[in-house]
Formats: structure tokens, sequence, C-alpha cells
């Protein structure tokens, strides 16, 4: 911490000297401590009264967040102390006449009658409650503490549970075996104490019956099975629990090994799984009725595809080879379900649960555990079963994002988002009807839709104007136009006032981090509310990118990208060095007028540009913002299209900006160290040097959630992993690589760079290195890493890219 203080006092010492004289930059200024840059506006959200708007910003040499108020009319934020803290609102949701709010504080639940402005504290416990929800009819108060619902009386002021459920098997309900009945029918006193406690018990279910006051009896679920998640209906008679096996094995997890520690001992920590080591759990759906207290399970099994087999032709293929290797039992273990298992739960990237307003109707997001296959039901309360009304077939697999569902204001039609056509478009289905998209089959995709309170509107993202453009639209919810509402372009999110009158927009540009404006939802003229940047990072003559078209050689349009270049190319020499820089996470979009999650790289670029270099950011296959096809590019082969694509944007550098092809570097953090790697082994000499951080270099160590997705299971698709992890390319290796590696993260393990490193030894390769970082997980934090971990980029290429050879 004393370094990182010193380093980050050093570096606000220099800047604003060198802001005011726009001096060139330096290393050390770019990667110390980023408060100096400013804060990005995190979290907004509408006060009660819809009068105010709240929202976060990250405290200056620390992690806190403080919380802010500012009025929607304008003016200057303030900073809530403690006390004001006290007396905030947290995110409300309404009752159905409007007439009170309820929202979340510090963990407890808020009642406030909006008329009067009074408040009431409804829980005051340690554990944290949350998903407050009103009743149909408005006079009861619905939250949950985990996954057990509770209901607060608007009039009474009681709080009862909704529910309780029980994983284990009901005592009352065990039959007497035959030595039980043996003994009963000996003993007439063991009559007469199990006739006194059936007498008991019927009269507690009788008095149980009778008095609504008295907490429900419990539902007994067994105990080989546990709560996953639970939805209370708003009406109050309906829960719907998901279960998981409760002795699921997750399979083996490798340790992460912490050196430099508090204890000044080593201490090991578990980290994820690896994929295909073991399936996730699968899950099941019950339905309890708790009015008439009884348990109905809602199967999947009559889902249209459910009993397919989409990896039929891979596993025939697979199963063959093992069978024919000796490997009879790894064969049969890859035998195909009769019925494939769900996941429902919502985790980000699919599943959940949807009540209409009113409690009539719920719908249910099922995504099959191979990825390929996303449902929609609906259920049937009279014949408690679920009814199919959208199913989404991948061959490739189903997206993480665009799985937003729910329920128009007449509780009888579904809304939801859908890649059936190759984009995000929104649609709405009657229960009995046919699906009718709202928004056209254009090329660009939608996300986040948010009914207005009306019921009348539908406000989106989308990036229609160009794949890099990102504003609010609406469209009307019965069908009719898609309007623009915003004109930023670099929209990352917005929230409607409660009365759906106005629209909280947060909004970013390249050198500019979330900020907060007020607009009408009809469109017109912003109000901003914030600006949290700061005059030494804002002061400085940063290179705008250029947003350009890359065509692609291989069938694949165009490739978009940006690109850093000095303001007077023609003063620059014929022949210059250029680095490609491959962003992360494969599945993220850089090239967008939003800010950019790589600030501190794209201030490199900026260094480098000065240094006499050039530099490219391209959105390769797989990444994000441009439809379905363009994210299933690289199912089951990682790394090769993707390079393809890098390998394009090369031969455009030297085709328009006078590059020496043999002086392009290439570097890029996880997914972009990956693919450094993959450039490096898969076309050597292509590239002078690489600089690989944090890579998975063998996709078999990765997690199951990602890469299951794009290359099934490791057990059933061994050639997918071999033909996409880069230490199966390591004979390859022959221009300089630089590995770099976080020795704490538990995300890409560092056993991948370690590997990958000692088979580089094995085969007597020279000119890598390796280095490693005690204190960094995944997603560097420390300015004096950052600083380490660019100061060796920046060297090797100076020493491998920028020399002519």
């Amino acid at each position: 911490m004393r370094r990182l203080l010193l380093a980050t006092l050093v570096a606000l010492a220099a800047l604003p000297a060198a802001a005011a004289s726009n001096a060139p930059l330096d290393l050390q200024t770019i990667m110390a401590n980023p408060d100096w840059i400013g804060h990005a506006v995190e979290n907004p959200y509408w006060s009660a009264d819809g009068h105010s708007l709240y929202y976060a910003v990250k405290r200056d040499g620390d992690s806190v967040r403080d919380l802010y108020r500012v009025n929607a009319a304008g003016g200057a934020g303030s900073r809530l102390d403690p006390a004001a803290m006290a007396q905030a609102d947290g995110p409300p949701v309404y009752d159905r006449s409007r007439t009170h709010a309820a929202f979340i504080l510090h963990g407890d639940v808020f009642l406030v009658d909006l008329a009067s402005g009074r408040r009431v504290q409804v829980t005051r416990t340690p554990q944290a409650e949350s998903s407050p929800q009103f009743s149909a009819d408005g006079r009861t108060l619905q939250f949950r503490a985990g996954n057990d619902w509770y209901r607060y009386g608007l009039a009474s002021g009681v709080t009862s549970p909704a529910a309780i459920l029980k994983f284990a098997d009901d005592p009352q309900a065990k039959q007497p075996d035959a030595l039980e009945r043996q003994q009963l029918a000996l003993f007439g006193t063991l009559r007469e104490l199990k006739a006194d406690r059936d007498a008991q018990r019927a009269q507690q279910q009788a008095l149980d019956a009778a008095d609504p006051g008295r907490a429900p009896q419990p539902f007994w679920l067994g105990d080989k099975v546990k709560a996953v998640d639970t939805e209370l209906s708003p009406d109050g008679r309906w829960m719907l629990v998901v279960t998981a096996p409760a002795q699921h094995d997750g399979g083996k997890a490798p340790d992460v090994i912490h050196y430099v520690t508090d204890s000044g001992y080593t201490e090991v920590q578990k980290a994820r799984t690896y994929v295909g080591r073991n399936d996730p759990a699968p899950q099941s759906l019950l339905l309890l009725d708790l009015s008439a207290h009884k348990v109905w399970p809602l199967a999947s099994d009559r889902l249209p595809g459910i009993k397919d087999d989409p990896l039929k032709a891979i596993r025939a293929q697979t199963v063959a080879a093992l069978e024919k290797a000796g490997h009879g039992d790894e064969a049969k273990a890859l035998k195909a379900p009769a019925v494939r298992p769900v996941t429902i739960a919502s985790d980000g990237s699919g599943g959940g649960i949807a009540w209409s307003d009113d409690g009539s109707q719920a719908a249910v997001q099922l995504r099959a555990i191979d990825n390929k296959d996303r449902w929609i039901a609906s259920v049937d309360f009279a014949r408690h079963a679920l009814v199919p009304q959208d199913h989404l077939h991948d061959n490739a697999w189903i997206n993480w994002s665009f799985n937003d569902f729910g329920w128009l204001k007449d509780g009888r039609t579904l809304w939801y988002l859908s890649e059936a056509s190759g984009w995000s478009r929104l649609y709405t289905k009657p229960l009995d009807g046919k699906a009718k998209a709202l928004t056209d089959n254009s090329r660009f995709e939608v996300s986040a839709p948010a009914l207005s309170p009306d019921g009348r509107w539908f406000y989106l993202l989308a990036n229609k104007a160009a794949p890099y453009s990102y504003d609010v639209y609406r469209v009307p919810a019965a069908g009719g136009s898609l309007t623009r509402v915003t004109h930023y372009e670099g929209v990352d999110g917005f929230t409607l006032s409660p009365d759906g009158s106005r629209l909280a927009v947060l909004h970013s540009a390249p050198y500019l981090l979330d900020q907060l404006a007020v607009q009408d939802a009809a469109g017109g003229t912003p109000r901003e509310l914030t600006d949290t940047m700061k005059r030494a990072y804002t002061a400085h003559h940063w290179i705008q990118p250029q947003f350009v078209e890359v065509p692609s050689s291989h069938g694949a349009g165009v490739v978009y990208a940006k690109y850093y270049g000095p303001a007077n190319e023609t003063d620059a020499p014929a022949s210059r060095p250029a680095v490609i820089f491959v962003h992360g996470a494969g599945y993220l979009q850089d090239v967008s007028k939003q800010e950019t999650y790589y600030i501190r790289e794209q201030m490199f670029h900026n260094l480098l540009v000065q240094q006499g270099y050039v530099v490219l950011d391209m959105d390769y296959r797989g990444s994000a913002g441009y439809g379905r096809d363009w994210r299933d590019a690289i199912y089951r082969h990682m790394g090769h299209p993707e390079l393809e694509d890098l390998l394009d944007g090369k031969a455009w550098l030297v085709r328009h900006h006078g590059v020496d092809p043999k002086r392009v570097g290439i570097y890029g953090g996880s997914y972009g160290g990956f693919m450094t790697e993959m450039a490096l082994l898969r076309a050597p000499g292509q590239f002078a040097a690489g600089a690989a951080l944090r890579p998975p270099s063998d996709w078999v160590t990765y997690n199951h959630e990602y890469t299951s997705n794009i290359l099934n299971d490791p057990r059933l698709d061994p050639e997918a992993y071999k033909t996409s992890s880069p230490i199966e390319y390591a004979q390859n290796l022959q221009d300089p690589l630089l590995i770099e590696h976080g020795l704490i993260d538990d995300n890409v393990m560092t056993s991948d760079s370690i590997r990958l490193y000692q088979r580089f030894v094995e085969l007597h390769k020279k000119n890598f290195w390796i280095s490693l970082y005690p204190l960094e997980r995944h997603d560097f934090k420390h300015a004096d890493d950052w600083y380490d971990e660019y100061r060796r980029i920046d060297e090797l290429f100076d020493t491998y890219v920028k020399p002519v050879r």
C-alpha cells in the first residue's frame, strides 16, 4: 500500500504540469493509480418520489463507493454522509395504484406512503433482505431473505413467512414398519400414546386452517434436493421453487497458492473447477400451492427438442475413437441422456422466473446444460405443467446475453429477446397466439428492454446507427416504429423515472467515464447532472480513435476496428512500426463510442503513437455487437477465425498506413493473451514479437460456464480443445514472446502459463520470458504491477518491433 500511495502521489504531482503544457506522456504516469483520471458514475436510481437521483462514485485512495444525491431538475450532486445515508432511498418498487413504494436500504426493507412521505422501516435484521414487491391487491409487501419469502401487512404491520420450506422428509409421514406395527398391536399404552399424538396433530392442523394469524405449516420437500431459487407470486397463492440435487459433486477444484500474505506463511485457496470435470448440477422445478398446501413437480420432458441429441455426430465420432483405443468405460460414460438436463435459475446468462403483475401467470426460462437450446414456458396451474411458448436453438451455443423476458401489463402477453433471426430482436407473444417482432430485422442488436409504467412503450439500447454507436430507442408495445430517443452514440445504460416521463441516462465516450444526464422520455435536449472527471486527464490532447472498416479476405465482410495514429500522417515516415491490440473476453465489444474497459491500454496506445508506432484495435470474429453468426464463427475452433481477422488487420495497416510488415507487434490480456499466443504459434514470422497477459493457454483447464459453450465438453469433443489451445502449437514458437500472469489468478489459472513455459523449455525454444505478479489476480489492481507489466511490454516492442530489420 505504501508503494502504491507513493507511486500515486508522484504521478499526481507531475500531472498538472504535463496536462497544462500537453507534455509528452510517460509510462509511469499512465500506469499510476487511475484516481487521477476521475471516476465513473455508477448504479444510478430514482428516489421514491421521482424528484431526485442517487448514484455512487468511487472514493479516491480506496475502493469505497460514496452515495450521492442530485436534483433531477439540475444542480450539483451532494455526497451523503452516514447520517444522510440513513435517510436515503434505495431503488424503489411501487404498488399497482402508485400509492406506496418500497425499497431495500442497508439490507433492510422500507415502506413509503407517497402521498404523505411517511416512511416505515419494515425489518431490522442481521440477514440481508431483497426483492421487495407488492401483492396484486396492494395489501401486503412481499420480500425475501435468501430463499425464504415473507409478507408484511400494510394495515396490520405484521410480518409472517409466506411459506416454510423444509428440505427433509416429513417425520409424520413415516409409515410404521413391521416391528413397529407389532409393538402397537401388542401394547395398549403405545396405542394410547399414538392416538394422543394424532389428536394433537389434528387439532393443530384445524387451528392453523381456521386462523390466518398463525404461521403456515411447513412444506416437507425431502432431503434429496436443495433450493437454488424461489419466486413468490404477487397474489400470494403460488411459489415456484428451483431445486438441484443436494449432494451434487461439482468436481475437483485446483488450488491457488498465495505466497505473499499477511501471516507470512503460504496460504491455499480453492479455485473453480475445470471444464468437463463434472457437469453443472441439473435443476428441477416445483410448484407450491400455498393455499391448498400442495406440491407438484413441473416436468421439463415435454419441451420441444428436449429429447434430441444436438451433439449426436460428434458423440458418435468420439465414442468410436475411444472404443477403438480400448477405452470402453469412457465411451459408455458419453451415452446421450434420454432427457437433456436443464438449468432454470437466473445466473446472468439466461434462466429465471417472471410473474405477471396480478400473479395469475408465470413464465419460466430454461436452458439446456449442453448450451444448445433455450425455452420460455408458461405455467398451467390447473394441469400443473409447463406450456412451451418459445424455443430457441443454436447449433453452436445460446448467447449469454439477450435473455430478458417478462409480461405486458395485460398479464396475458409475454415479451422476450431472441437471436432467432441472427440478431437480438424484441418480440411479444400472446399465450395462445403467434410471436410478433417489435424491432425490425436490420443488422443491429437491441438489449436491456424496459417497459414504461403505463405499459405503452418499450425503451431499449440499440446500435442501429452503426455497430459502434449505442443509444436509447423506444417502440410502442403494441407495435410500430422504432424511434431514437438519445443522440450520445455512447449510452451505457438508462432507467425510467417512476412516472415514465424522463430517462436517467448513463453515457460515456472514449476518454469520458460514465456520466449521468436526464432527458425527456420522448426525446429532446438532455440535462447533464454530473462531471466526475479530473482536469489533469481531460486537459490532455488524447488521440481520438478513428473507426475504420477492415475488409475480410475470408468472406466475413468487414471487421470493425479503432485506429490510433499521428495527427498528420503525411509527416510520418513511409515505413513505420505498428502494434495490434487484442481485447479480452472474446465476446466483448471494444470498438465502440462508449468508454473503453481498457482505459490504461488506451493511454498506452497514445504513448506508442508518440514513440512512432500506429495501433489497431479490432473487434475480431467472436466479439459482441455484430450478431449471432459473428459470435458463432469461432465455435469448435477458437483462435482460428480471429487470427484470420488480425492478419487482415495487419495487411490493412501495411496497405493504408505505410506499416512495415516485418515490424508489427501484438499484445493483449486474457482472451487477448490467448490470441497473442495463437498468433505467434499458428502464424510464426507474421509478428515481430508478442506479449500475452494472463492468457488461457490450454482450454481444458478453464471453467465450464464459458468454455463448454464454445468448445463443448472436452470428454465429448477433445478435438475442439486440441484445435483451440496454444499449448498444442508450442513447437512453432520462433518469435519473441513475453508472458505475464498474476500468481493468485483464480480465473485463468497461472498454471496455464507455467505449463506452456515448461513446454517451451522442453522444446529448447529461445526468446521467451515469463513475469509473475504475486499479489495480482486476473484483473490487475496495483499500480506498481501495472507499471512493471507495461514497462516490459514497452521494452519488448522497443527491442524487437521498432528497429528496422
